[in-house]
């Protein structure tokens, strides 16, 4: 149950990051409702962290968390931001996706 919590708030970290990618692209309303989905999502990630690490090593946590959001947000950069997918770029972002699976496997 704490991986998959862990799990759901790196995706939430993602939805904070992508949120706040648009509250810098919009004005007036709609940059205030991403900024509000930008402090729910930032919320509910820290508060599934915190869950997670009830149970979890927080190092392994932390570290599983932050690679979630860190490859969702690249992925997110590509896909909505228009940010490179250069050969390397994707190349590290394989091997971080292979380090977080490893860390979930040789953790307790």
């Amino acid at each position: 149950m704490a991986w998959l919590l862990l799990i759901l708030g790196g995706f939430f970290e993602v939805g904070f990051t992508f949120c706040l990618g648009k509250a810098k692209d919009s004005v007036g309303t709609s940059s205030a409702w991403w900024i509000l989905g930008f402090f729910v999502s930032l919320s509910l990630s820290m508060f599934l962290l915190y869950r997670a690490t009830q149970t979890l090593p927080i190092g392994t946590a932390y570290a599983v968390w932050t690679g979630i959001g860190a490859v969702g947000t690249v992925i997110i950069g590509i896909l909505f931001f228009k940010e490179p997918a250069s050969f390397l770029r994707l190349l590290f972002l394989i091997t971080l996706i292979g380090s977080i699976i490893g860390l979930k496997y040789v953790s307790s």
